[in-house]
């Protein structure tokens, strides 16, 4: 058995979220291998060799690769299929977009959003909004499946994989890239903060939220937000954390006036440490929470502010 991973990067390093991906393929038995397809792109294949776990990286190097557009990637994926019992890819937009054209086209069933390998043919996901977890047998010849990021470690550096180059396949000539528009902030991803301070409904408005500015300052904390105050027009949409948003599980999740509602938990319940502000005590956030404060969230956090100097 060999399992490829489809390497989440921008031609120059690769994303967190594909070393979470390569735990998992390391999980499912067998040796990993990382398809980098990108345009160059050599720098990320670097970055990939050195995973801990992955005993080959592909390189796939040509200008159709430059922006990641699914139909491309897709394609080079399925041309080395025949290859591997498992192609998994992070549960990400990217992802997202790639596996589920390459399961159509293999014929087989998606394993989506796993959080654990219980054997190689037998994966354990979250149904219900967290609320139950399924465990789904495959008994297709190739598993695609992608990989719910919270649920798996980082592969460390030390490895030393074989670097081949791979060849490209044509444009699929299906879609284009016409421009990205990148929102600029000097706060860490969402999705790859160590310490995240989100806010929902309870703030009130969007002035409110620089209330929460200082203490994200303080400790270089991603601001987060639930799905109300999205919703509410309070921050924009990629602030947004849970079910129909971004899972994340960093070592510090500050909720600010959150209710904690299913969908929200759904996406942050697997941090390391919660702490929850709310004034009602009965708020169905205090139920995950490690530390609760009920309380006025303007007095509270302005205090925590002040505590930390």
């Amino acid at each position: 058995m060999t399992a490829l991973v489809i390497a989440e990067h921008d031609n120059v390093s690769l994303k967190g979220s594909t070393l979470n991906t390569i735990t998992a393929a390391a999980q499912c038995g067998g040796d990993v291998h990382v398809l980098v397809a990108g345009h160059n792109c050599s720098a990320a294949a670097a970055s990939a060799a050195k995973a801990a776990g992955v005993t080959k990286v592909l390189v796939a190097d040509a200008a159709p690769f430059a922006d990641g557009l699914a139909e491309n990637i897709a394609s080079q994926v399925l041309a080395l299929a025949a290859n591997y019992s498992h192609i998994l890819a992070p549960a990400t937009a990217y992802g997202k977009n790639i596996l589920p054209r390459v399961a159509a086209k293999l014929d087989v069933g998606q394993i989506s959003e796993i959080t654990k390998v219980d054997a190689p043919d037998t994966f354990e996901r979250p149904i219900y909004a967290g609320n139950a977890i399924a465990t789904v047998q495959s008994s297709d010849a190739i598993k695609v499946i992608t990989v719910r990021t919270t649920g798996f470690d980082a592969a460390a550096d030390g490895g030393s994989a074989t670097v081949e180059n791979v060849t490209p396949v044509a444009d699929s000539g299906t879609s284009s890239f016409v421009s990205r528009e990148l929102a600029k902030s000097d706060r860490p991803e969402l999705t790859a903060a160590k310490i995240i301070v989100s806010g929902g409904r309870g703030m009130g408005s969007a002035d409110n939220f620089k209330i929460l500015e200082p203490l994200a300052d303080k400790l270089n904390a991603a601001m987060g937000a639930s799905r109300a105050a999205v919703d509410a027009g309070y921050v924009p949409n990629d602030w947004q954390v849970g079910q129909t948003g971004k899972i994340v599980a960093p070592q510090l999740y500050i909720a600010v006036g959150i209710s904690g509602a299913i969908q929200h938990l759904a996406g942050m319940k697997d941090s390391k440490t919660i702490v929850a502000i709310n004034k009602d005590p009965e708020a169905p956030i205090f139920s995950v929470a490690d530390y609760g404060i009920v309380g006025d969230l303007f007095e509270v956090v302005p205090a925590l502010v002040t505590a930390l100097g």
